[in-house]
């Protein structure tokens, strides 16, 4: 293989374990639960900090590993991202206790940060033009394939092994990796870097970007009874609302404010908070409400979501070559109201709906999707088909906007926001779902105290009754849910509605004045 094509392996694969490791692991948390011992936290709490303290630690360092990476070498943090990641991945699996699992895995979130917005800075060093958008696209493809087959391989791992493995099947990836590196990956920097680098804007943006994360994402799996969720949201909102101080007084800011004076960029940062946040609502939320409402097993609810992978896996590298050589405006507008149109088909899905119930483990059973074919599968192509036009163009439109100097800072701003606003607008929606779905409840059941928390204890919204509640109770909390579903659908398609409308507006297609962004590479041979 050439050069170019181990660096395309060295990308996909270290990015993609860090998308790989969060869909394994969801599937191993239960057995986890069961098996690890605790000594200072809960059950339920040590699984909390495993999952979102992952997500928390990723999303709060990845502005600054963006900057490291450019300032110290592309290929250099990439690699030591690579060696903690592997690192941090033996200890989680051969972790004793809850708490040493908990430190492994910020640690890994804390590595992870290096490899997302590394592999998209390296990419972009690397090619240029319309092969950076085949590039972009292929990396999109590949990724997408990997968390396809995260669950599946989670499964398999925790059944016919140990929750263990799934920690532990990063290393040989790591190690792929790694050689992929050293052989195909050329160093690269921002060669006008200069001043000493911005440790104190580091440290702020960490504590706006991980409190607003790890505030969304506690609130919300708490139902918001929980001050720890307010205290980091607020931590997250003063120190968010000090960066643009910063930006503007530092010397060598950690973000400069040139970055936003490129209209590309801005637009395409503003469209990915309201459609990737459109998109979390919606993977969220169609989870609780099949399962929950409609009766669907997990299998069959997580197999529901195979066209949009599939679409995504096979149209992401032809829709980012085809937006590189067209511009990406079209794909821009035209992907996120495909998306609209999906949800608004999930939005007339009937209570009633027949569930396609499939147990691949035991036993195995198999009920005609009836239901399915016509309330869910038609939504399902036509958000799958949006999402493959809009992930690829948009990752090239916001990498050719920028210079090749701040592609790691570029990435990593995008993917903090899209990892803060994810929970965020999910978060908003499930208070206001919530708010709405009790009143519902108690408009079809007349004389029920909405407000008794034993009632509040066997009934929530999107989730199947528990079996103390009253029949008639748990019809109507399924006609409820409905309602409250068909609510977060609507929303989630204006979402994407006004993302392709800021896209339609605000992206301008290359031409022959876009600017330095389109230069060619600096690349330093190691």
């Amino acid at each position: 293989m050439d050069r170019r094509t181990w660096t395309m392996v060295a990308v996909v694969l270290g990015s993609g374990i860090v998308f790989l490791d969060g869909t394994v692991v969801n599937v191993a948390l239960e057995t986890i639960g069961q098996e690890l011992p605790t000594s200072f936290v809960g059950r339920l709490e040590g699984l909390t900090y495993v999952n979102s303290g992952y997500l928390a630690v990723l999303a709060a360092l990845l502005i600054l590993a963006g900057a490291l990476s450019d300032y110290f070498g592309r290929r250099r943090m990439f690699r030591v991202g690579l060696i903690g990641f592997g690192a941090s991945s033996v200890a989680c699996g051969l972790a004793p206790t809850m708490e040493l699992l908990i430190g492994a895995r910020l640690m890994q979130g804390a590595f992870g940060a290096l490899l997302v917005p590394g592999s998209l800075s390296i990419i972009t060093a690397t090619f240029s033009g319309e092969e950076r958008g085949r590039a972009i696209g292929l990396w999109a493809a590949l990724t997408s394939a990997e968390t396809i087959v995260g669950p599946l391989v989670g499964g398999f791992l925790v059944q016919s092994v140990s929750w263990r493995a799934a920690f532990l099947i990063n290393v040989p990836l790591v190690l792929a990796a790694l050689y992929a590196t050293s052989v195909g990956v050329d160093e690269s920097r921002d060669e006008q870097a200069s001043g000493d680098f911005d440790w104190l804007g580091a440290a702020v943006i960490a504590l706006g970007v991980g409190g607003l994360a790890f505030g969304a994402t506690r609130g919300q799996e708490r139902d918001w009874q929980d001050p720890i969720a307010f205290v980091a949201l607020g931590i997250g909102a003063v120190a968010t609302l000090l960066v643009p101080w910063l930006m503007a007084v530092r010397p060598h800011p950690l973000i400069p404010l040139s970055l936003f004076r490129s209209r590309n960029f801005t637009v395409v940062n503003l469209s990915t908070f309201v459609v990737y946040g459109a998109l979390y609502v919606t993977l969220t939320f169609q989870g609780l409400f099949m399962q929950g409402t409609l009766g669907y097993t997990p299998t069959a609810a997580g197999l529901i979501g195979l066209p949009v992978g599939l679409l995504l896996t096979f149209l992401s590298t032809p829709a980012g070559q085809l937006s590189a050589r067209l511009g990406p405006r079209l794909f821009l507008t035209v992907g996120p109201l495909l998306m609209a149109a999906g949800l608004l088909w999930f939005a007339r899905i009937p209570s009633t709906s027949e569930p396609w119930l499939v147990d691949l483990v035991d036993p195995v059973t198999l009920v005609p999707p009836g239901g399915f074919l016509v309330d869910v599968l038609p939504g399902m192509l036509a958000f799958g088909l949006g999402i493959s036009l809009l992930v690829a163009p948009l990752t090239t439109a916001l990498m050719s906007s920028i210079p090749v100097r701040n592609a790691g800072l570029g990435s990593a701003i995008n993917n903090a926001i899209s990892r803060v606003g994810s929970p965020l607008v999910s978060a908003v929606l499930f208070i206001v779902i919530a708010a709405t779905f009790y009143p519902s409840l108690a408009a079809k059941v007349p004389g029920l105290d909405v407000n008794a928390p034993e009632l509040r204890t066997a009934v929530q919204p999107l989730t199947r009754p528990k079996p103390t509640a009253d029949p008639a109770v748990a019809d109507a909390a399924r006609e409820a849910s409905t309602d409250a579903f068909h609510l977060a659908m609507l929303a989630a398609a204006l979402l994407c509605a006004a993302g392709a409308a800021v896209n339609g507006v605000g992206i301008r297609n290359p031409g022959p004045d876009s600017g330095p962004t389109e230069a060619e590479p600096t690349v330093a041979q190691a």
